[in-house]
């Protein structure tokens, strides 16, 4: 039913991960397998809802509808078993504007926020800009599998205030279970830290996995947490800047509300709201058959590897479309690590180092993509590295 093999023309048409290679790996000869997002078509009634309503010449001011908000809750009560009310849901054009704007609405500058690198960049510089305190719950990799540090977690949260969550995780692939995320959400309770959970990747995960949201545990946790979704990664839509913060507990959403409309940040624009209706309402199919795919890329890499480039590891995957790499094995890392893909592979991927302590032998690959370009990225990662 869906062609994801059918190549898309991606150049010129003012993409970031396309038409700015140049400006970031200093080359236009290189194979972007970077920025976040897919090269995929959205799904084929985000296409028909925009260009219906683009037939109508106007495109003023707009307002979320009751279609846009009841598709939002379905999708999450049929795709993750959660119940939610509308007056819970917020509007925030991004992500990382949202956990931006509730870092300063829940925290005073010095406060300590944790995070767990390597983990998306955008945290630390959330925390920074914010003038609070970064505290590192270092994740522990073992046999190519990220777990969590409760011990050294339980101490950082003695001295915070927020905990900064990635759920499913970027850049390590970790789909949370229940049991991880009901003894990190104790730690939590326990020490009155409010936890922010970007759930971004929240629809992307790997069959045999199952995503929990962090507010699901339990309804005290419900309380304590601000979970971020979006439809823009799960679609491909990340282009129209659309994102739904779900927040049960009254007095923290008007807090973030308030942080939110100090910077008139509660407006979206038409097309977004119009692309999440039409996918919450009928994009379950496409997706579906896409993480099949993409599962299917990641055994590609995960053999190929093991077969060719044994130096190169992939990390276990449960979630997302990006491969986290593992280079440590051919004597590479850091500055010299992305400079060496850059000029003898030819490929344009996210250095591991940017997401943090644990990062520097690691390079992100986004595997959201046609499976010819993945195959070519292999080859060329083979004949760079085929003597380490």
């Amino acid at each position: 039913m869906f062609d994801f093999d059918k190549p898309v023309n991606r150049e010129n048409t003012a993409s970031v991960k396309w038409d700015l290679r140049e400006e970031t790996f200093g080359t236009k000869e290189v194979l972007p397998m970077w920025v976040a997002d897919m090269d995929f078509e959205s799904p084929e009634c985000i296409q028909k809802a925009i260009q219906e309503r683009a037939k109508h010449p106007v495109y003023g001011y707009s307002f979320m509808t009751d279609g846009y908000f009841e598709a939002f809750i379905q999708w999450v009560k049929r795709r993750h078993g959660w119940n939610i009310k509308k007056d819970w849901i917020i509007f925030s054009p991004g992500i990382v504007t949202a956990f931006n704007a509730a870092i300063w609405a829940f925290t005073d500058p010095g406060d300590g926020v944790i995070v767990q690198p390597p983990v998306y960049f955008p945290f630390f510089s959330a925390i920074r800009h914010n003038n609070r305190k970064q505290l590192d719950n270092q994740l522990l990799l073992i046999d190519q599998h990220y777990e969590i540090d409760f011990d050294d977690f339980e101490a950082k949260a003695k001295q915070a205030k927020v905990f900064l969550m990635s759920s499913p995780h970027n850049p390590v692939g970790r789909c949370w279970t229940r049991e991880e995320l009901k003894r990190i959400g104790e730690i939590c309770l326990k020490h009155q830290v409010i936890i922010i959970s970007d759930e971004i990747h929240a629809d992307l995960i790997l069959p045999g996995h199952q995503h929990t949201p962090t507010a699901l545990i339990s309804e005290e946790l419900a309380e304590m947490t601000v979970t971020c979704m979006a439809p823009s990664k799960t679609f491909n839509v990340a282009g129209l800047f659309t994102s739904q913060i779900v927040i049960q507990n009254e007095k923290l959403r008007k807090k973030f509300v308030s942080a939110m409309e100090s910077f008139h940040l509660v407006h979206g624009n038409l097309f977004g709201y119009i692309a999440s209706e039409a996918g919450y309402q009928c994009g379950d199919d496409w997706l579906d058959a896409l993480m099949i795919y993409i599962k299917e890329n990641f055994d590609r890499v995960d053999n190929f590897l093991k077969n060719e480039i044994p130096s190169i590891k992939l990390t276990r995957a449960e979630a997302t479309f990006l491969a986290w790499l593992d280079f440590s094995g051919t004597g590479f890392s850091g500055k010299k690590l992305n400079e060496k893909i850059i000029r003898d592979a030819g490929l344009g991927l996210s250095p591991g180092r940017v997401f943090g302590a644990g990062g520097e032998s690691f390079m992100r690959m986004n595997l959201g993509t046609q499976r010819q370009l993945v195959e070519k990225a292999l080859l060329n990662l083979k004949k760079a590295f085929k003597k380490y």
